[in-house]
């Protein structure tokens, strides 16, 4: 499906509309990253919550270990590999080695996330307790091979650390790579293809075996984007820390008094813009495929409604779910002054905290009542994985609600 002459204009129209800001808007239009970016206001982000005491430390696994460094894209991408990298693991029968999220500096995943949950669907360990208690004796300096995804053919080398965010990345966790193995191996795991997840096992675990190959780093994510469909459930294993939960319940209760909200995503930033204006009439173009089938297309509503079908189709959804409040995440453009003025006359109360930490907006809309969001965008993919997880009803701008 092309572009039709009408979608070609309105895309014309949101490129210029980006310098247009209305008042209510200025004040999120402040120098700050993308909403899928973090900042590092969290107490101190690289202290990892619950330190392992001696009688839990970890025995040395003979299966082996999988290690990546999730450093392509923002953090709702960084989640998606994380899930595909669980789904090869657990094909491999390999333990993970949880890193740290990558944003302005390491982030270890238990600042944000329990580690249990996880060990329900596969063997994991934090990177920091791998480090600490495992490297030392197993996987010293001077003995750590990289390994890389590369035609048997080529002349690129493998340099695992070459470039920015993987440099940085790995000088933060004092790790240096003494030598380098290239593969030619499929990677990208369904766990609900039993029969692929099996092929692949055969094939990693007689060209690497665990006792010749105990730690395959690799050097990108071993799993694609957007995800397979069939790992999308592994989400639900993902779940925040009570730390971390209980700030957003507190500002949960101090909005919304135990009421009915709905909560919306929308991104409005101009690199936003861009990406639609690039994906319009293509398939399976970044997180779309979480609502459109194979051979279906990214559409204009779907990706960067118009102000207009937002009000309108925020509006349809308070009244058939009695919400008393809308929530609004975005990454620029909050038409928060639209919006009220829609709400008033229904009595609905319109709010955006616009937070410093983005996992914040996660959390809101993950509780909401109802939640529409952006089908193109990995930061809506997590909150709809999130909500499918715990049975909560969820619908995309271009749907109904």
């Amino acid at each position: 499906m092309g572009i039709t002459a009408h979608e070609m204009c309105h895309v014309t129209i949101i490129m210029s509309c980006i310098v247009t800001i209305t008042l209510s808007d200025v004040h999120v239009m402040q120098d700050r990253n993308s909403q899928d970016n973090e900042s590092d206001e969290h107490g101190d982000p690289t202290r990892a919550i619950g330190a392992m005491t001696t009688a839990d430390r970890p025995e040395w696994d003979t299966n082996g270990y999988t290690m990546f460094c999730p450093c392509m894209g923002n953090f709702g991408n960084q989640v998606e590999y994380l899930i595909g990298t669980l789904a090869f693991a657990k094909a491999l029968d390999r333990t993970l080695v949880l890193p740290p999220f990558r944003v302005k500096k390491n982030v270890p995943f238990s600042t944000w996330f329990r580690v249990e949950p996880l060990r329900e669907f596969h063997r994991v360990i934090t990177m920091e307790d791998f480090l600490e208690y495992l490297s030392p004796d197993r996987w010293p300096d001077g003995q750590r091979v990289g390994y890389c995804s590369q035609a048997p053919t080529t002349n690129e080398t493998c340099d695992m650390k070459k470039g920015n965010p993987l440099g940085p990345f790995w000088n933060e966790l004092n790790i240096d790579f003494d030598d380098h193995v290239r593969y030619n191996l499929f990677t990208y795991v369904d766990v609900t293809d039993e029969s692929r997840a099996g092929a692949i096992r055969k094939a990693w675990n007689e060209t690497f075996p665990p006792t010749d190959h105990p730690v395959i780093v690799h050097r990108f994510p071993p799993a694609p984007y957007p995800m397979k469909a069939g790992n999308r459930f592994i989400q639900g294993y993902i779940q925040w820390n009570e730390e971390t939960l209980s700030r957003a319940q507190d500002e949960i209760i101090r909005l919304f008094h135990g009421e009915k909200y709905v909560g919306i995503h929308l991104r409005t930033g101009p690199d936003w813009v861009s990406s639609c204006s690039m994906t319009l009439g293509l398939p399976n173009a970044m997180a779309s495929p979480q609502c459109l089938s194979p051979g279906q297309m990214v559409f204009l509503e779907m990706c960067y409604p118009p102000v207009e079908y937002i009000l309108n189709h925020t509006r349809s959804a308070v009244l058939k779910h009695s919400a008393r409040h809308v929530y609004i995440a975005t990454d620029r453009l909050s038409y928060f002054k639209e919006l009220s003025e829609v709400m008033s006359p229904i009595d609905v109360e319109v709010h955006h905290l616009d937070p410093h930490l983005p996992q914040m907006d996660l959390m809101i809309l993950g509780q909401a009542d109802f939640f529409i969001g952006n089908c193109v965008s990995s930061f809506t993919s997590f909150v709809k994985r999130e909500r499918d997880a715990t049975g909560k009803p969820s619908t995309f701008w271009g749907f109904p609600v």
